[in-house]
């Protein structure tokens, strides 16, 4: 796996070449501002976009607005922005594409401390999957409007969204609930049915779901 990294703290650029050399992949560019993000990019047209949402030079939203660019002109480029802090509406913004193109992450910072959960994050994203923070995705639940369809779930089924927004396959969402396939299954179909979304493929519709639960809100 080819990644471009583009990330202004120094120190912390270093340390993420080096954790992503340990997890297997290749680091064809380290870059510091959103310029050279797009222009790294275009140079080596990388499987994976690894990116700070703020970057200088107002160190606002650069590196975010960076990477929808990059999933703009190459849809194939998996995206993974990190940010210091919950920011819903980044997470939006970013995710908006995700039933198009390559896989999309959105993670915390302190995420990358977790060894492991990091690299499952980057393996999976890089496989096609969308993955949000575990911590936006409570952010999220907590604040939905009163009229919102995601109201009408059971606590089981907000449980089951919460981790399909989390990237989880079905088998891994039975793992984790302690449940069978059959059940996650039925919850999913609950799901659907409940926000709104008629048949179709299911991998469109579980990305449906989570955009469904991103934009929703408030």
């Amino acid at each position: 796996m080819r990644v471009v990294l583009a990330e202004d703290s120094v120190l912390l650029r270093e340390g993420l070449v080096r954790l992503l050399e340990e997890i297997g992949t290749e680091v064809c560019a380290a870059v510091g501002d959103g310029v050279e993000l797009l222009k790294a990019v275009d140079e080596h047209l990388p499987d994976l976009l690894i990116t700070d949402v703020r970057m200088p030079p107002a160190h606002r939203d650069e590196g975010l607005k960076a990477a929808l660019q990059v999933r703009a002109k190459y849809p194939a480029v998996a995206v993974l922005v990190l940010s210091q802090y919950v920011e819903l509406s980044y997470a939006g913004e970013l995710l908006a594409g995700a039933t198009t193109g390559a896989g999309l992450g959105y993670l915390l910072k302190d995420r990358v401390a977790r060894f492991e959960d990091f690299s499952d994050a980057v393996h999976r994203i890089a496989a096609g999957a969308t993955v949000i923070d575990p911590e936006v995705v409570g952010a999220l639940l907590a604040n939905r409007g009163a009229t919102d369809p995601i109201r009408k779930l059971s606590p089981r089924e907000a449980q089951v969204l919460e981790l399909m927004a989390q990237g989880l396959t079905n088998a891994g969402i039975a793992k984790t609930l302690v449940v069978s396939g059959g059940a996650v299954e039925k919850h999913i179909s609950a799901i659907f049915m409940k926000v709104g979304l008629h048949q179709s493929s299911d991998d469109h519709r579980r990305v449906l779901a989570v955009l469904h639960f991103l934009q929703k809100r408030g």
